[in-house]
């Protein structure tokens, strides 16, 4: 596990402490992991809270916890890692790749059955999979739309599945739009984790390990958690009030989300959601992306994914919330273009996501800031913690 070394460069991020501590005193939070960089060096790491909550088991530095869609950003990188050596071109059909997605239908617009389509005007390609822009839906967030029921019926995201098993299941659902013509947040990082073992001839699993896990030291970084490392499991919650996220109240959810999820190997390796990690992991990766050393990717590489990639207009949008104008999406993450009202006014630029279980990570290329921040609470996904975090944060580095 990597040391996390603090540099003291005199900022004070007492109040982001107390802030956080408030979470979990409430009762909203069962514990809070954060850690703050400026440049590369480590300035603020922050432990509030319980890994396990009624065990009084306190929060350390080498707990696991459940990524969720913190995984996205890793399946983006592996991608980038082969578009460098020349094995696609990002604007390359998939289909050339996984023959399973040739030959795409949409659905029109209005239509009530799965069989009242179009031809999909252009093929997806890769570029579009990175932004969630290629008409593939989830079946995980639009509950009772046809489209999240035929994903359900299908078994999309069925643990049983390999990736190739996947591809074959999407076979002949239809786009929800014609490929890069929107946003949908969608199993893409799924088929982008299935288009690595194709180029790269490895299971995804090994992959990632060769080529990421392994080079930057994330030891305890995977799609399981091994029997010798279970006690560092973090335990997962559940909130009073899944419609208001500062309700009281914390109930353990062990089996989250679905028995043996993380403990068992499953033939499913979830590039959009399956992945485990720690504070110091997250770290080190994140670093790997900043300039001042080493890096994982290409500084131009770096440049072109945190730049905002959907068309003119589109903004990123959920199916509860609708569409989040002045957020676009680049190449495995969200990229701020005008920061909302929950956002700090400097975060323009700004290069970030997050996973339903309540983990960050953001990085500020124009402030040379970033920051990992991790709990384990069911749909804490841009939870009001996360943006007081980031609020805080930005205030202690830009103003003090």
């Amino acid at each position: 596990m990597h040391a996390l070394n603090v540099t003291d460069r005199g900022h004070d991020f007492s109040p982001m402490h107390a802030a956080m501590q408030r979470y979990v005193d409430q009762d909203l939070l069962s514990g809070v992991a954060s850690a703050v960089l400026v440049g590369r060096d480590l300035v603020d790491l922050n432990l509030v809270g319980w890994a396990d909550k009624e065990r009084q088991e306190a929060l350390r530095t080498d707990h696991i916890f459940r990524s969720y869609s913190d995984s996205k950003l890793i399946t983006s990188c592996a991608v980038l890692l082969l578009w460098e050596e020349g094995r696609f071109d990002l604007d390359e059909p998939i289909d050339a790749f996984i023959p399973q997605l040739a030959g795409r239908r949409v659905l029109r617009p209005g239509a009530t059955s799965l069989d009242d389509t179009e031809p999909a005007r252009s093929p997806i390609t890769i570029r579009q999979l990175l932004t969630h822009s290629s008409g593939l839906s989830y079946g995980l967030l639009d509950h009772g739309s046809m489209i999240f029921k035929a994903y359900r019926e299908r078994g999309v995201l069925h643990p049983l599945r390999t990736l190739e098993g996947m591809m074959d299941a999407l076979a002949d659902l239809p786009l929800v739009f014609h490929p890069g013509t929107g946003f949908e947040y969608s199993v893409a990082s799924d088929v982008l984790g299935r288009l690595v073992e194709v180029v790269s001839g490895q299971r995804f699993d090994e992959f990632l390990q060769a080529r990421i896990f392994g080079p930057l030291g994330m030891v305890d970084s995977g799609f399981v958690v091994p029997d010798d490392k279970r006690d560092r499991f973090t335990t997962f919650y559940v909130g009073a009030d899944l419609a208001n996220p500062l309700k009281p109240g914390l109930t353990r959810k062990d089996d989250a989300p679905y028995p043996g999820a993380y403990t068992q190997g499953i033939p499913w390796q979830s590039g959009g959601g399956g992945l485990v990690s720690t504070l110091p992991d997250m770290v080190a990766f994140v670093r790997s992306l900043l300039p001042g050393g080493p890096t994982l990717l290409k500084p131009e590489t770096l440049d072109l994914m945190m730049r905002n990639h959907l068309p003119e207009g589109t903004w990123i949008r959920f199916p509860a919330f609708g569409e989040i104008r002045g957020k676009g999406f680049g190449l495995g993450g969200a990229v701020t273009l005008a920061p909302t009202p929950f956002d700090p006014p400097a975060s323009t630029g700004e290069f970030q996501w997050g996973g339903l279980g309540g983990t960050h990570w953001w990085i500020s290329p124009r402030h040379n800031l970033a920051a990992v921040v991790m709990t384990q609470r069911h749909l804490a996904f841009w939870h009001p913690y996360a943006f007081e975090f980031k609020q805080q944060v930005y205030q202690a580095v830009l103003t003090g």
